[in-house]
């Protein structure tokens, strides 16, 4: 390594030192100017025993935590039905050929329908509207059917996201696996899924991000989940801290996902600037 070289690693490494003590220093500062503003505020103390609790929030902890294991296990669950059906509408909305139209006519109707249907109207349609139906063999448990209304809204999302994946590949590449004798299927498998997942995996992670804070509405269903578990510690006690409790947990479960968004856009964004 040459003296310039040097001299210049050195200069970037002083400025990154400096900027992060400024961005420090201005959080410090920004932090103790709330916390003063908020502590002066003439009804801070009855709000600080309604929702900042110390003892009622340690006494809910293992309720709301249970409630939230649920809530992982719905995510986990959703999450692989949501990718599987996903790929599958975007795999049927780029088919090319006028014999697919009813296919295509179908998914696009899919995504148009359940894109523009608000999350909480699907449950209450699919919580309690199938029950109603009193048909044998559809099941009756808020869980299931919270689950089964999260992956018809999140599929349409995530469609268009790996549609938009799918169309981002040079044609030149369909054309160079065709004259190597692959048919549409290997195509797709081989050649454009890869590429496809790897250019929108940032945006895939941040709506599963957004799907982590939403199986919190099976709630609604009667589920006992994390929110619901607050809810229920919330009146007893008659304080609202339980739902603090529950929004932190969700806020943890979140920050984890979120880094990993963002430190996978940031390689992207590094990758193809190398390009």
């Amino acid at each position: 390594m040459s003296d310039l070289q040097r001299e210049r690693l050195a200069y970037k490494r002083s400025r990154s030192r400096r900027s992060t003590a400024v961005a420090l220093l201005s959080t410090v500062v920004f932090a103790a100017v709330l916390w003063f503003s908020v502590r002066r505020a003439p009804g801070w103390p009855r709000v600080r025993q309604s929702f900042f609790n110390l003892d009622t929030a340690w006494r809910t902890l293992p309720a709301v935590l249970d409630g939230l294991w649920l809530n992982v296990r719905v995510l986990v669950v959703a999450e692989v039905a949501i990718l599987v059906l996903a790929l599958w509408i975007a795999a049927v909305r780029t088919l090319r050929g006028s014999v697919w139209f009813p296919l295509r006519a179908l998914a696009t109707g899919y995504v148009d329908l359940f894109r523009g249907l608000p999350l909480i109207i699907c449950l209450y349609l699919v919580g309690f509207g199938l029950p109603g139906l009193r048909l044998s063999g559809v099941p009756n448990d808020p869980v299931l059917l919270g689950g089964i209304a999260l992956v018809l809204i999140y599929s349409a999302y995530v469609a268009e996201v790996f549609r938009a994946g799918i169309e981002s590949v040079h044609p030149s590449q369909l054309a160079a696996a065709r004259s190597l004798g692959l048919n549409h299927e290997k195509t797709m498998r081989l050649v454009v899924l890869p590429q496809a997942v790897r250019r929108v995996f940032p945006a895939l992670l941040n709506d599963f991000v957004a799907l982590q804070k939403d199986c919190g509405l099976i709630s609604v269903l009667g589920a006992v989940d994390a929110v619901r578990a607050a809810q229920i510690e919330s009146s007893t006690s008659y304080n609202f801290t339980p739902y603090v409790v529950a929004g932190l947990l969700f806020v943890l479960l979140a920050v984890p996902s979120g880094r990993l968004a963002d430190w996978v856009s940031r390689r992207a964004a590094r990758r193809e600037g190398a390009r």
